[in-house]
């Protein structure tokens, strides 16, 4: 029986590089693995081996006879991918892909001896997933030694805090995190921040080369009248606040009314909206923050709306996420008006199967008890206030020119994130990056030397944790060969800050 990539699939690729039949697409070599939703194992090749099973960081693959409950599905979602004459691709003859060359085995890569003649120092900002890739690939080379500054008491930055606590699966990516942080090469310096500790040009002083990797950690703001109204905030903030993130720690989310709705329909917005309609039952034993827990069993909410502004083909969230959403226990619903022409829509097979899943749940049946309601052609026009001047409803558009207003008395938005300024850094204010050409850090269109970003800072809010391994690779690939070619600077002076070792 073939094996099956299912729901937490993190796209680090580790098991591309582990199948021996090169049955698992897209590969970090082909054109689309950038923007794929998640990896899949074509069931016509897969010799049933399970070295993808082991290498795999999230326990996302299981062989097709037992597949977890409620993600059946999968199955099919793995044949699909290769629907096209059993070529990769989510594709047919409408939408032509490059044809990809598949190799008897997957390529691998061995570190070589680099050309260096004294020990390498590289500082690295940041602890999530893609500094943690980074600091895996350095260490590859012997002569390199890793030094991980972490504003907040616990590393692991969005894997930690990022990751929805009922994904237990996916949070397994922590442990191959834990492995790179006890390397003997490795110090993290925990409750360290770049700029109120330690100034960059001193940061950068004490290490030949700087990967910053702060990620992108401001929301995008969602500019509707009375969004600073009591009762409205981001996601962000509500996904801190469930985590244990200390920035969040002070929040207090109002729970006592019957309904809320989430703008933005992401799998961050899915992972709020199946928070607040999950029992709380079945939260006991993850990873949740004790206050959230107590918050929810006592919680009034029993209608989330997760609203976008375009139609359902188009939406933001994944298939392995709406999946999991519709097969966890918790009711979902959307109305069948919005599904009206989407039938007769030429798209490839994992829309298609979005689209089917979609029309699986609508109803025009009133529905009772806590539920989730996927509503689209919403677009947010303003906030409407009681007179207290708290939220109490959204009032939205549609196409056709017609307004509502949703009954909300939580009001998050998941319209997307955005980086930061980084004092003593270039900013591209246009697109909340670091300007950057394959990871070293540009200004002015001349390279600042030493210095390179990864992750989100890198190249915007997208993909998965796995995509970063990839992006990763791409910086430190560019800061071995200014290494080689000697145009790292030397450190100026030794590394003198508290030591605090990292711990789950």
């Amino acid at each position: 029986m073939p094996h099956v990539v299912t729901e937490s699939c993190c796209g680090d690729a580790s098991c591309v590089y582990a199948c021996p039949v090169n049955c698992i697409h897209p590969t970090p070599d082909e054109p689309d693995f950038g923007t794929s939703e998640m990896l899949y194992i074509d069931p016509s090749t897969c010799v049933d081996c399970g070295a993808c099973v082991s290498a795999c960081p999230v326990g996302a693959i299981a062989p097709s006879h037992r597949i977890p409950a409620g993600q059946e599905r999968f199955a099919d979602i793995n044949a699909l991918a290769y629907a096209a004459d059993g070529e990769f691709g989510l594709t047919d003859a409408r939408f032509p892909v490059n044809p990809v060359q598949r190799l008897p085995l997957a390529p691998i890569e061995h570190p070589r001896a680099l050309a260096a003649d004294e020990q390498v120092s590289v500082g690295i900002v940041g602890s999530g997933p893609s500094a943690m890739y980074a600091a895996d690939d350095l260490l590859r080379h012997s002569a390199v030694s890793v030094t991980i500054y972490e504003r907040l008491r616990a590393p692991f930055g969005l894997a930690r805090y990022g990751v929805a606590p009922d994904h237990t699966r996916t949070r397994r990516v922590m442990s191959l995190f834990d492995d790179i942080a006890r390397h003997p090469r490795v110090e993290i310096l925990l409750d360290t921040e770049i700029g109120r500790d330690l100034p960059l040009d001193d940061l950068r002083a004490r290490h030949h080369a700087v990967i910053w990797a702060g990620g992108a950690p401001t929301d995008r703001r969602l500019e509707i009248e009375n969004v600073d109204a009591p009762g409205v905030g981001s996601a962000t903030s509500f996904v801190g606040w469930y985590n244990g993130h200390p920035d969040f720690a002070a929040l207090r989310p109002d729970l006592s009314h019957r309904a809320a709705a989430v703008v933005g329909n992401g799998n961050v917005a899915f992972d709020v909206a199946r928070i607040l309609a999950k029992d709380p039952a079945d939260l006991v034993g993850t990873s949740i923050a004790p206050h959230a827990l107590d918050a929810l069993r006592s919680s009034s909410i029993e209608q989330i709306t997760v609203l976008g502004r375009r139609g359902p083909a188009h939406a933001a969230f994944t298939l392995p996420e709406l999946v999991g959403l519709v097969d966890d226990g918790v009711r979902v619903v959307t109305d069948p008006e919005d599904l009206v022409g989407t039938r007769d829509l030429d798209v490839d097979p994992i829309t298609r199967t979005k689209l089917d899943l979609l029309a699986e749940v609508a109803t025009t049946e009133p529905v009772s008890g806590r539920h989730i309601r996927l509503a689209f052609h919403r677009t947010p026009q303003s906030v409407s206030v009681d007179d207290s001047g708290a939220a109490n409803g959204l009032v939205v558009s549609r196409p056709d020119g017609g307004v509502a207003t949703l009954p909300a008395s939580l009001i998050l938005t998941s319209v997307g994130y955005r980086g930061r300024p980084v004092a003593g850094l270039p900013f591209d204010a246009s697109r909340g990056v670091i300007p950057n050409e394959a990871g070293c850090v540009v200004d002015d269109g001349r390279r600042v030397p030493g210095m390179y970003v990864t992750g989100w800072i890198k190249r915007g809010p997208s993909g998965f944790i796995g995509t970063n391994k990839t992006d990763s690779g791409e910086t430190v690939a560019s800061l071995l060969v200014d290494l080689e070619a000697g145009r790292l600077p030397r450190p100026a002076r030794r590394r003198r800050v508290t030591l605090l070792r990292t711990g789950r």
